[in-house]
């Protein structure tokens, strides 16, 4: 889910926080990808049609790889360097939220039967997409086809989001790509939404600045937390009647959420029993990460290695593969060249804050996204 609404608000509250920015415009940065969420929108995207996916003879699906391979191809064509991180075992306060989101795939696998049933095609296509969920075997497989590609990775102990922060505020990459808003929570000091779409849909790339989105809101770090706490995370409840705007309202009149329980309505808004309002802020504050990271390369790929494993393994078209195989080679000649701030002093210019009506289009996407990280239905 990440942080409910934080788009839209921020969209309506810190506008110059946000700008377009074109995919090209990202050659030669080193990027942190929440591997998790992407793997997630190549199953629910890639060769899905109605419950149909593509799969290999052996039927499992190979959506996942088909996005990853393609997705990855793409951004080194383009001269960037991702390094994808993967998540890890999940904090004891996220279990209510998987919980929730187990008895949201229930619900959609009943509601998808009973489409079956009717032949309501529409629904089909609707609920199948609620049924997918991100497996350990698709992360191993993506894992294994990205070492192949010569791509690092990152395996977090704990949430990917919180790590790819971690790398940016370290400077071992320059920004965090992922759809959930979170990635800013963490304190990310530069985040992307959009960065893995597919060009077809020609959406540029959204990027965020922590440092303006304190700046414009006019809070700190820690006012900017109890601000995504109060509007809705992973973590733990809300308060029922507080969104976004009614929570930014409440940090910039008391400070935080202390003040903010000693003064609020009790009548008018119900605080949840036991709120772990403060164990929250503490994930968010002080995550389980690795600091000491080591140092990331992008190597030359396996070719033997990928051909057995997309083509001999998962029935990939070998010339297909053989042809991304071209592109990756001399994607890497390419990325190997740096980028124009190397020989040039940056010109300071100002940066144009995207239109209202792009970020609204914008605020909109976030309901789509938000979905969980959720088995998809094989095609048969």
């Amino acid at each position: 889910m990440g942080i409910k609404g934080l788009t839209k608000l921020l969209a309506d509250n810190a506008p110059k926080a946000m700008k377009e920015q074109k995919f090209e415009s990202y050659f030669g940065r080193k990027i942190a990808i929440d591997a998790s969420m992407s793997i997630y929108q190549f199953l629910i995207v890639v060769g899905r049609t109605g419950m149909e996916t593509l799969t290999n003879e052996a039927g499992e699906v190979t959506s996942h790889l088909q996005g990853m391979f393609n997705r990855t191809i793409r951004l080194l064509e383009s001269g960037i360097k991702p390094v994808y991180v993967f998540d890890g075992q999940p904090p004891e306060l996220k279990k209510q939220e998987l919980a929730k989101r187990y008895s949201k795939r229930e619900d959609a696998t009943k509601d998808l039967n009973t489409a079956i049933e009717t032949g309501d095609t529409e629904g089909i296509e609707k609920y199948s997409k609620r049924t997918v969920k991100v497996t350990r075997q698709h992360n191993d497989d993506c894992k294994r086809l990205l070492r192949l590609m010569g791509v690092p990775i990152i395996e977090a102990p704990c949430e990917a989001e919180a790590q790819c922060a971690t790398l940016c505020k370290s400077d071992k990459v320059y920004a965090v790509a992922s759809e959930d808003m979170d990635s800013l929570t963490f304190g990310a000091p530069k985040f992307l939404r959009h960065l893995m779409d597919p060009s077809s849909k020609k959406i540029p790339v959204m990027e965020f600045e922590v440092s303006k989105v304190l700046e414009e809101l006019e809070l700190s770090m820690d006012q900017f937390i109890d601000l995504c706490i109060l509007s809705g995370c992973d973590y733990c409840d809300s308060i029922k009647g507080i969104g976004g705007q009614t929570a930014l309202k409440l940090i910039r009149q008391h400070g935080c959420i202390e003040n903010i329980l000693e003064n609020i309505n009790k009548e008018r808004y119900q605080i949840p029993e036991d709120w772990p309002y403060q164990e929250a802020r503490h994930l968010f504050k002080e995550p389980n990460v690795i600091m000491d990271v080591p140092e990331m390369k992008w190597t030359a790929p396996d070719e033997k290695g990928l051909v057995n494993f997309l083509v001999t393994e998962n029935g990939f078209n070998n010339d297909r593969v053989t042809k991304a195989l071209d592109k990756i080679k001399a994607a890497k000649n390419k990325s190997s060249q740096g980028r124009l701030e190397s020989f040039f002093k940056p010109v300071v210019s100002a940066s144009t804050p995207p239109k209202r009506k792009d970020l609204e289009k914008v605020a909109k996407e976030t309901s789509t996204n938000k979905k969980s990280k959720t088995v998809g239905a094989r095609k048969k």
